[in-house]
């Protein structure tokens, strides 16, 4: 291992036993903001610490066996263990590279999704409506909630557009490669001559901004209109101005908030969405400065890239970023992505690897 690397995994090693001596102590919650950082950095650094003690609890065990050839008796057993410790001691390098990764620190956040139909009118917003159902029940099955802010309905059912919040642990990590543009090939419902169809539409994943550093944001700055809601809702929400409509003059942003009874509600919503959206253009033109000279493997996550196809006759996925292809389409319109969002992780886990490494050189 490279000889830095050890370096700093002592340096976390030492940094881990001073946390754990500072929660100890009886006045450690005196500052609550201090202890829930504290708390956090030690389950941070947990799992990398354990995978170090047992590298160097391997190598020990690898000292040992090559000791152990020397004697004719132990020799057979020597060499199965000296086989078996250097499995493990790869195994053990390759999972300490991925965890010390540099983290995301919008990992944990809750996120907010868009999805609005494309190009294939009633056809797209009917996908809309499905993409949207395929998130929901990937959030069931990770146990999140999902709150639909703002949605059109589309003529025949789907959606011209739905925003929606989905709150629950590791949502961005899981869900932030979904940006960008999905395509659907499939026999519209509609269509009495069997021809398949090729319809689109776009989807946005957006960490939600942390309160605790959130967006400045100058009301000066802000055009807020109120309106009646349309769609379902009930009768009281229609006769009402409930809905609102902000306005970011600088960047030109529009956010509508519709789905709450409560004007005062639909105004907080519309601004977290609305922070989340700049922070989100503020990020993109980060990243597009830093993949300047190099395009990044599973996307630059701009909404205008073609990420995925949907081929219904098929039954097929197509991620275009990875190249990947399952052949069970039904099953991952019903949520069951995680073979997919797994993928996706390790490709980009691996191309962080590959700039370490060319970093180090």
């Amino acid at each position: 291992m490279n000889p830095s690397l050890l370096t700093k995994l002592d340096q976390l090693a030492d940094r881990l036993l001073e946390i754990d001596a500072l929660l100890t102590r009886p006045d450690a919650t005196a500052d609550m903001a201090r202890y829930r950082k504290l708390t956090r950095e030690n389950s941070e650094l947990g799992p990398v610490i354990h995978a170090y003690r047992a590298w160097r609890q391997t190598q020990a065990d690898l000292a040992t066996a090559h000791e152990l050839l020397a004697d004719p008796d132990m020799r057979e057993l020597a060499e199965m263990e000296l086989q078996e410790a250097q499995w493990r001691l790869e195994s053990l390098e390759a999972s300490l590279q991925i965890l010390l990764l540099p983290k995301d620190p919008n990992d944990e956040r809750n996120v907010f999704l868009e999805i609005r139909a494309g190009t294939g009118g009633n056809e797209s917003a009917l996908f809309a409506g499905n993409l949207f159902r395929m998130y929901a029940r990937y959030a069931e099955r990770q146990r999140w909630s999902v709150e639909v802010l703002s949605e059109s309905p589309g003529e025949v059912g789907g959606y011209k557009e739905i925003i929606c919040r989905v709150s629950g642990q590791g949502a961005y990590s899981r869900l932030k490669f979904e940006s960008g543009g999905h395509r659907v090939q499939r026999v519209p419902e509609t269509e009495s001559q069997g021809r398949i169809h090729t319809s689109a539409c776009t989807g946005a994943v957006m960490p939600e901004a942390d309160e605790r550093a959130a967006i400045e944001i100058n009301p000066a700055d802000l055009r807020i209109d109120t309106f009646r809601a349309s769609g379902a809702g009930g009768q009281h929400i229609n006769q009402t101005d409930a809905a609102v409509r902000i306005t970011h003059l600088p960047t030109g942003i529009v956010v509508e908030c519709q789905d709450d009874r409560s004007q005062h509600r639909n105004k907080a919503q519309a601004l977290s969405v609305l922070a989340a959206r700049i922070q989100d253009a503020q990020d993109r033109e980060a990243r597009a400065k830093e993949a300047s000279t190099r395009k990044s493997l599973v996307g630059s996550g701009d909404r205008s890239d073609r990420i995925r196809t949907y081929n219904f006759p098929q039954g097929r996925i197509t991620d275009h970023r990875k190249n990947l292809t399952l052949y069970k389409i039904d099953a991952l319109m019903d949520g069951d992505l995680d073979d997919l969002f797994n993928a996706l992780i390790s490709e980009h886990q691996a191309e962080q690897l590959a700039t370490l490494s060319n970093a180090g050189r």
